[in-house]
């Protein structure tokens, strides 16, 4: 006869086999991304979280790496045999590189059975689609401006940003005067340069320029880079930036903007999701303006970068990856992320009311003007490589920006086979 005791400890091994059998019907996906810093991981814990809720049969294996390290890992890992079935990638030239090194599982029967097209404005659908097909979902965008400490400007003589260049530098020589540093920048790895290279030669030579430059179809030699070249020498030589940038992070950037050594930094939204994680007050301790119109004749364009997700031709389990992907799309999970990133949702059915009045201005600011990835994710990896290099020794000694273009013209000649 039972008693109870045999009867609760046979309910226990019943129990703990149906849940050892029900662990071994959960499908794996195995996911990689760059979003390795706290905040990161802490909103991607959220995102999990809410997938296993809603998807019981699947479980995520988790793998995260920094950006740097990631661009060489994800390219050696994607070319093994054992992909993980869904990772982090950069829309643009990066996604194109490894479209066309057939590395990727096309994604439009995805994009049309899900209807993402009602979800997805236009401008962001652009960063999905390549040789005609989707590889890449968009998770979020970022705008790449001004991020700045309105008490320093204030305290300049300064209420309102400067629209245009002639306002820019007459608010940086006072700033100076005022005994500010007006730009910080922390180059140290290198990418954080790029958006002055992007935005001085869109502003000056223009968007279109700066497109051919970034397809090959423009030589790094040209007068019109030298012109862009000279415009940033001559804020570095006029004491515009703190000294020496390449011994910072973009984080050492934006702290020197936060504590008052610098009046701004040019850097992407993400830096807002860092300060709100630091307790500051996004439009009382931190504000945005864009770049500011050089050339009344160019068109005013912005730059940044579009992050999304895109499945490995090998991935073992692609129906996982686009139950992860679909989810990652709801309005819950890109409130989720973009209030946790300091980004701007891939989606249109979020509510604004999520954003903060600094990322709001971004958002409307975005809505108004044509986007352009920044460098890096505009070109190629290798000649990203070439030029990354050329502005980290620029902001090392500005004087040799002849003999770095000429270096990096090299490069170019080399991966585009001009």
């Amino acid at each position: 006869m039972l008693t109870k005791r045999t009867f609760v400890v046979l309910l226990i091994g019943i129990l703990a086999l149906m849940g050892v059998m029900a662990a071994a019907a959960q499908e794996e996906v195995g996911i990689v991304h760059y979003y390795s810093s706290t905040l990161g991981q802490e909103t991607m814990a959220q995102l999990f979280g809410t997938f296993a809720e809603a998807n019981p049969g699947y479980v995520v294996v988790d793998n995260s790496a920094g950006h740097e390290d990631f661009k060489t890992q994800i390219l050696v890992t994607i070319a093994g045999n054992n992909p993980p079935d869904i990772f982090s990638y950069w829309a643009g030239a990066r996604t194109q590189f490894v479209v066309d090194a057939d590395r990727l599982l096309p994604l439009t029967d995805f994009w049309t059975e899900n209807n993402l097209d009602d979800i997805i404005p236009a401008g962001v659908k652009s960063a999905a689609i390549y040789n005609g097909e989707v590889y890449n979902i968009p998770m979020n965008v970022h705008v790449v401006g001004f991020f700045y400490n309105p008490k320093v400007l204030a305290d300049a003589g300064f209420d309102t940003p400067p629209a245009t260049w002639d306002e820019f530098m007459t608010m940086g020589q006072a700033l100076i005067d005022n005994g500010v540093a007006p730009i910080a920048l922390g180059s140290m790895n290198r990418w954080p340069a790029q958006y002055w290279f992007d935005y001085m030669v869109s502003y000056t030579a223009g968007a279109d320029y700066r497109q051919q430059l970034m397809a090959g179809e423009a030589a790094y030699t040209d007068e019109e880079v030298q012109v862009a070249m000279e415009m940033w020498k001559s804020l570095v030589d006029g004491g515009f930036f703190v000294e020496n940038a390449n011994a910072y992070d973009w984080t050492d950037a934006a702290d020197q903007v936060a504590n008052g050594t610098a009046a701004m930094t040019l850097m992407g939204t993400w830096i807002t999701g860092y300060w709100d994680g630091n307790g500051l007050v996004a439009g009382e301790d931190y504000d945005f303006f864009p770049f500011p119109v050089m050339n009344p004749d160019l068109p005013v364009i912005t730059h940044g970068s579009i992050d999304g997700w895109a499945v490995p031709a090998g991935s073992s389990n692609p129906d996982g990856a686009k139950a992860l992907l679909l989810h990652m799309l709801s309005p819950e999970a890109q409130a989720t992320w973009a209030q946790g990133q300091g980004a701007l949702a891939a989606v249109n059915n979020v509510d604004a009311s999520i954003y903060s009045p600094v990322m709001k201005k971004a958002s409307d600011y975005l809505g108004q003007v044509a986007f352009l990835s920044g460098y890096d994710l505009s070109t190629t990896p290798p000649m990203a490589e070439g030029g990354l290099n050329m502005f980290a020794q620029f902001m090392n000694d500005p004087s040799g920006y002849m003999d770095y273009l000429t270096q990096t013209e090299e490069v170019a000649v080399e991966v585009f086979g001009k």
